[in-house]
């Protein structure tokens, strides 16, 4: 196991490693840059999707002869007359979710199913003429009921392959455990809502089709709407040079079919964008989770059991698996350890990838489980988590590439104060306020995807990168620029990087915390073996040189091991026994991702996702309505985030993290912020009241019904503590 230098950001090597503002930010702060919704075009019309009002039935034939003649209405898409799509293919992630394949046949699978496509001349048209169109259904009995004894939930993965990994005799080590914990942890829907609505316009201009959209991969778009409508992937061009937030939600989407459809009908532009409603809908969300964790140590705190089983929902067209368990199978070992994903199809959409789809609910769970350990053991919660260190992977039996999570600890510990901290809870009280801190680990996985880049040499002495990288806020464009310009030994001014465009060839999407490490890879190799070539000497040809790259040999290549980010998380909370209300007042996060490009950009990324952490501990809660089948509250009125109120203090860092047998040395840090950040809340509430919340948000109401007697007791011991 190797070990990790403590403290800031280590000296800069060359352009990366250094501060350095976004490159396209002066496009952004002077609204010059244009998202997909705003790039104009000759003779564009406007599509308005119509969503089903029913969970499950039949759409009836559709009527659309008064909506037709209404003011600039140019034509009605429906399952009676819109074209027809290939649906039997595997794509980038596998079958694609029918939810695409719009108007293909008249069922209704859940509320807010797609059932019509009004165009017209106007957004504004559009939309009136949707609205007024008039649906008939026929309804039959829907069920979207979750809840952690449903009957009829099954291992994902089906019986062939399913999602349960286990070793050892679990039952005979929790018997033979000197402290148990057995408990069920809940997280609620969730959904991503970024800034940007979901947009595309499509386009036929010389026989091939092009669309602007707003996603988080143009090549993987390419390749899904080339297999959608049975055209050659070279006929297909997909430009998405900003993109205003995606967290997972920006894929293949309907709007984009439907657009491309429209467009083919029409033969001119068609746009279609979401409203936020239509997004809760339409472009997927978390799962809610119902979480069992079962944990048996010796009287020291070592583990000998440790089962975590996450039960998770999908709706009935497309499964799709939120892997709350598989954090468990690299975090900690024991004798005995089992897990498992498993899933409940219901009348509800589809399900998405959603930022650290599974880390960040099964993290909560476990790193709660965790803290009650440390409470039964009598152990500091640091202390429980560095006993139950693994040397290899748990699960895999792999070693580890770097695995620096206890130097996280040390160094976050030392920052927060957290020697200092009395270990009982309801102690500390400030006024009518109790006050708490507590913490939690953080874990992703660190992967690459090969990916092509180019780099040219231009006349004028600049270099052009060109990469289908999508930049979806991370700052992509300004870390490919430090690492274009250290590959070629030159100021990052010279450099001017070129992404979001299906034409510039293969490349890994943004997500999973693998895009930059992908592209950076990618990026490199072309630029290093450009600096050769220049190196020979010659000059520059008025086309420039070029070299193109290829990272899939050098990735295949790589050795086989647990490779991840890591992360201590530290919070301090304040809790209104009177009016129930949880204020987080700072919080600490301390990393272990490997190189860091920009640390600016960096710090940003990781700040954001512990603000996520705290609106996930705090407030985001999407119910759904089991009479209708719908989202309940689906807006920002309904739906709460945390806002710059909600977040007086928040500090991100890491450790030095150098894996040595990874050429690109980047881990990916978009998600490892948001892991481990509500666990590391709700230990801090206990640690103010007494009282465990297992069950997410903690809402006032939550505070105030969870055995009020405890909180009393607490504050009662915590003033006799203080007059003794």
């Amino acid at each position: 196991m190797t070990t990790a230098t403590t403290g800031t950001t280590p000296p800069a090597e060359g352009a990366h490693g250094s501060p350095h503002t976004r490159v396209e930010g002066p496009e952004k702060v002077t609204g010059t840059a244009r998202y997909a919704g705003d790039v104009p075009f000759a003779e564009l019309a406007h599509g308005w999707l119509a969503l089903s009002t029913v969970a499950r039935g039949r759409v009836r034939p559709v009527d659309t002869a008064s909506v037709l003649a209404m003011p600039g209405v140019l034509a009605v898409l429906h399952h009676g007359n819109a074209p027809h799509v290939n649906t039997d293919y595997a794509g980038m992630l596998g079958p694609p979710d029918p939810t695409i394949a719009v108007f293909q046949n008249d069922r209704v699978p859940h509320r807010g199913w797609p059932v019509a496509l009004v165009v017209a001349e106007t957004s504004e048209q559009a939309r009136e003429a949707a609205e007024a169109l008039v649906v008939e259904y026929e309804e039959e009995p829907h069920d979207v009921a979750f809840d952690a004894q449903r009957p009829d939930a099954y291992a994902s993965g089906g019986p062939e392959k399913p999602d349960v990994a286990e070793k050892g005799d679990l039952a005979a080590q929790l018997a033979s455990s000197a402290a148990v914990v057995d408990e069920e942890y809940t997280t609620p829907e969730e959904h991503h809502s970024p800034m940007e609505p979901h947009a595309a316009t499509a386009r036929w201009e010389g026989g091939r089709l092009e669309l602007v959209d707003s996603n988080q991969g143009s090549a993987w778009i390419v390749d899904e709407l080339a297999k959608l409508f049975s055209l050659d992937p070279s006929s297909v061009r997909v430009r998405s040079e900003h993109v205003g937030g995606a967290f997972g939600s920006k894929g293949v989407r309907a709007h984009q079919v439907a657009a491309v459809m429209a467009a083919t009908v029409l033969q001119r532009p068609v746009r279609v964008v979401l409203t936020r409603r239509q997004m809760f809908t339409l472009t997927g969300y978390r799962s809610p989770t119902a979480q069992r964790v079962r944990l048996g140590a010796d009287a020291d705190g070592r583990l000998r059991a440790l089962e975590h089983d996450s039960l998770s929902l999908t709706s009935t067209v497309h499964e799709f698996v939120e892997p709350s368990a598989g954090v468990a199978r690299v975090m900690y070992d024991a004798t005995a350890h089992r897990t498992a994903n498993r899933l409940v199809r219901l009348d509800v959409p589809t399900p998405t990838f959603m930022r650290a789809p599974g880390e960040a609910p099964g993290s909560f769970a476990l790193e709660s489980a965790l803290d009650e350990l440390a409470e039964q053991c009598g152990l500091d919660p640091i202390e429980l988590r560095a006993r139950n260190e693994p040397e290899t992977g748990p699960v895999s039996g792999l070693p580890f590439s770097t695995r620096n999570v206890l130097a996280c600890f040390r160094e976050g510990a030392g920052r927060f104060g957290w020697a200092e901290r009395d270990p009982r809870p309801g102690i500390r009280r400030e006024g009518h306020l109790l006050i708490g801190t507590g913490t939690a680990a953080a874990s992703f996985p660190s992967r690459a995807i090969p990916s092509t880049a180019a780099v040219t040499a231009e006349q004028d002495g600049g270099f052009t990168v060109r990469i289908t990288a999508a930049d979806v806020g991370t700052g992509a464009r300004t870390a490919l620029a430090l690492v274009a310009a250290d590959a070629l030994g030159v100021p990052t001014d010279q450099v001017r990087v070129r992404i979001g465009d299906s034409d510039f060839g293969q490349a890994m999407i943004a997500g999973g915390s693998m895009g930059t490490r992908s592209w950076a890879w990618a990026v490199t190799a072309a630029a290093r073996d450009l600096r050769e070539q220049l190196a020979l000497g010659g000059s520059v040809p008025p086309e420039g040189i070029t070299v193109r790259s290829d990272t899939a040999a050098a990735i295949g290549a790589l050795t086989e091991t647990e490779r991840h980010a890591y992360g201590a998380q530290f919070a301090e909370v304040a809790v209104d026994t009177a009016t129930g209300e949880v204020r987080v007042r700072r919080m600490l996060g301390i990393f272990a991702a490997g190189r860091i490009v920009n640390p600016l950009t960096a710090r940003g990324q990781l700040v954001g996702g512990m603000i996520w952490g705290i609106s996930m501990a705090l407030h985001e809660e999407a119910a759904r309505d089991d009479a209708s089948g719908a989202t309940v509250g689906a807006d920002f009125a309904g739906y709460h985030v945390a806002a710059n109120a909600d977040v007086p203090h928040v500090e991100a860092d890491w450790v030095t993290d150098v894996d040595p047998d990874d050429p690109v040395g980047i881990k990916g840090i978009g998600e490892i912020g948001i892991v481990g950040a509500a666990a590391a809340i709700a230990n801090a509430v206990w640690h103010a009241t007494g009282v465990r919340h297992r069950h997410l948000p903690i809402r006032p109401d939550r505070i105030l019904r969870a055995e009020p007697d405890r909180i009393l007791r607490a504050e009662e011991e915590g003033a006799g503590a203080r007059r003794g």
